[in-house]
């Protein structure tokens, strides 16, 4: 049962099963429904399943999300989608003072099963508000969960388990690898949602990443490999909670770590991870943990985001430095 699927038809694929398999199951956002998103990754769901259960709403990120929350209190599972990234924030007050709040302020009697799809991350030449990275922001607030996949069999496996959890979960989706191709196997049982995996193995020293980050890391591995260093890449797979027994299990075969996200370096996820890895690994490690990110600056015009996002070239000098110890 193994296909070949783009992350964007894998992410299609895994909504349709949800539908199929669950009539409390809806979908909404804007032009989610007879438009198909505006990348396409609800083409076809409204013509078959209805308008009643894939609905087109207003420009009103917001009322979204509050719509989706009283949904989810009446027994449905919302699955909304935020057109891009830099329109979540409208919504944050929803998501941070209601929707995250709900389950400890009702002493866990009330469930919120809401997922909330974002396209996330820059590479696709967008104009402002279009290429942002605020997963941080989200994995910081109790009561969300925070996953993002890297690949077409995460993207089909991952949003289901989201669907299916009784916890309100941001769906992190790396919008510029929609149209990597990799193989699903849509009968496979999948692992744990929120544990990390290890990608690729390696000896020399631990490169953790996690969406859009991931296929860079491997680039960089198969490139370290060409000078004979063996590069360990993790695939986080999930911010909130963070799998932090995987990442020290590598750490400590390595002796090193570098963490690479492409949102800004200042206040990332990566500073998380190395303050607890340095805490856990302290004995282990042959070098200080560092960081490859994004520069603490506004996303720049898209002529300029190849200078802004970290690359193949980055992640290696940080490579270097840690060797160099």
């Amino acid at each position: 049962m193994t296909q070949t699927m783009a992350v964007a038809k894998a992410l299609n694929e895994s909504l349709r099963k949800a539908l199929e398999n669950d009539p409390k199951v809806l979908i909404m956002g804007e032009d989610v429904g007879k438009l198909g998103g505006v990348f396409r990754i609800t083409d076809g769901l409204h013509k078959d399943f209805g308008e009643g259960r894939v609905i087109d709403t207003p420009l009103a990120e917001s009322g979204i999300v509050g719509t989706a929350i009283g949904l989810a209190l009446r027994g449905y599972r919302p699955v909304v989608e935020i057109q891009f990234d830099g329109f979540v924030f409208p919504a944050y007050d929803q998501i941070v003072t209601q929707l995250a709040k709900m389950h400890a302020r009702a002493l866990g009697k009330i469930k919120l099963p809401v997922v909330i799809r974002i396209p996330y991350g820059g590479g696709i030449g967008a104009v402002e508000h279009h290429s942002e990275s605020p997963e941080a922001l989200f994995a910081h607030i109790p009561g969300l969960k925070v996953v993002s996949p890297s690949n077409p069999s995460d993207a089909y496996w991952m949003l289901q388990q989201a669907i299916e959890c009784d916890d309100p979960v941001i769906f992190f989706e790396p919008k510029r690898r929609y149209w990597d191709k990799g193989e699903v196997d849509v009968s496979a049982l999948p692992g744990d949602l929120h544990r990390a995996v290890v990608a690729q193995q390696g000896t020399d020293i631990t490169l953790a990443a996690y969406g859009p980050m991931v296929k860079v890391c491997l680039e960089a591995a198969a490139a370290a490999a060409n000078e004979g260093r063996s590069l360990e890449v993790v695939d986080l797979r999930s911010l909130s909670p963070i799998d932090f027994d995987t990442i020290q299990a590598s750490v400590e075969r390595t002796g090193r770590l570098v963490v690479v996200h492409e949102a800004p370096v200042f206040y990332g996820a990566g500073a998380e991870i190395a303050a607890r890895i340095t805490e856990r690994c302290f004995y282990h490690l042959e070098a200080p943990v560092l960081r490859v990110g994004g520069f603490h600056a506004p996303y720049p015009p898209a002529r300029l985001e190849e200078e802004y996002l970290p690359g193949l070239d980055r992640v290696l000098d940080a490579v270097d430095r840690a060797l160099a110890f």
